[in-house]
């Protein structure tokens, strides 16, 4: 569904211009805030949304800045975990490929993706819809966009996307709400993501990633597919180490490398790894400090989860709880699905 038609744009230079200055509102927001609407009015023509009113009465929040300082995955590896990989959550994922196994089952046809990881990234996400964010989108875009200079840019076109989005699926802009960070739905897209990744799974002729589970679970699907998943390959394993790792042996902890260390490579010093594994795959080897420090290796796939939360943490939770719900639901008297 294309963008078309026109709305005049200008007025709203004057209209934001008496805007009331909130509490707290740093100057650049407002100035940034008339420079996007000059901006907009010449790259898009609107056919309906009155855009001026609309980011007239966007509102800065200093809770967003304060949130955007303090990421989930700028914790430890023990205390993340303990958010997300609980018996209470595998339980509620493995409830969800039960009741939405057909879907999953077509997503993996279709993607090559396994019901679990899909399911798992959901979980991790917004618990499986439980906790969808109490943000309003053009709140926390707006604010991000004008008034947090490390990723201006990159909000600015967040909030543009979101805006073109928002024509494209009918949504209305002053209600959607979502992640401080402007994420939407179930499966916390960026507004970009969300344009370009989100399929329209049953058939609707929309991509709702609120109220259509089949469109949450190809979306998932299709992002990590696009992103280079590996039909059948694995995510991640537990490794072995006998003694301390070489200085010269490249490990990360909670920022994601490509996986470029050949498990041959690794055994020679010492690293014990899966059997059955080819000793030319390539691997990277993946430290979680704690008391005792966790070394595991991670292979593409577990790279091409990074790429839809750029963390090792974030990445090995969603793998981790995968596990957990994929035992759940092959448990005698569960309603098993068949996985990869």
């Amino acid at each position: 569904m294309g963008v078309r038609g026109a709305a005049v744009l200008v007025p709203a230079l004057s209209l934001l211009a008496t805007v009331a200055i909130g509490a707290g509102q740093p100057a650049e927001y407002g100035r940034g805030l008339r420079e996007f609407v000059t901006e907009m009015s010449r790259t898009h023509r609107f056919r309906s949304l009155d855009l001026d009113v609309l980011l007239a009465h966007a509102a800065y929040r200093q809770d967003v800045i304060d949130a955007i300082r303090r990421p989930y995955e700028a914790q430890p590896w023990f205390r993340y975990r303990a958010l997300f990989v609980t018996p209470q959550r595998a339980g509620r994922g493995a409830a969800f490929m039960r009741d939405n196994s057909e879907a999953l089952q077509r997503a993996r046809a279709t993607y090559g993706v396994p019901p679990e990881i899909v399911t798992a990234i959901l979980g991790v996400e917004t618990d499986y819809g439980g906790h969808l964010g109490d943000y309003p989108a053009i709140d926390a875009l707006a604010t991000l966009a004008f008034a947090y200079p490390p990723r201006a840019a990159f909000f600015r076109r967040q909030l543009e996307e979101f805006l073109l989005l928002s024509q494209e699926e009918s949504l209305s802009v002053g209600t959607v709400r979502g992640s401080y960070a402007g994420a939407l739905g179930k499966p916390q897209f960026m507004p970009s993501s969300y344009r370009a990744y989100a399929v329209d799974f049953d058939g609707d002729g929309r991509r709702d990633l609120w109220g259509s589970d089949p469109d949450v679970i190809g979306s998932v699907a299709h992002y990590l597919e696009l992103h280079g998943w590996r039909t059948g390959e694995p995510v991640a394993a537990k490794a072995s180490v006998s003694a301390p790792v070489p200085g010269d042996l490249p490990v990360t902890e909670k920022d994601p490398v490509k996986p470029t260390i050949p498990l041959s490579t690794l055994t020679g010093a010492g690293v014990g790894a899966s059997h059955g594994l080819s000793a030319a795959k390539k691997v990277s080897l993946i430290r979680l400090p704690g008391s005792q420090d966790e070394y595991w290796l991670g292979f593409a796939n577990f790279y091409v989860i990074t790429r839809y939360n750029h963390s090792n943490l974030y990445a090995m939770a969603v793998f981790q709880l995968s596990q957990e719900i994929k035992r759940l639901s092959e448990e005698p008297g569960r309603q098993a699905i068949a996985s990869d």
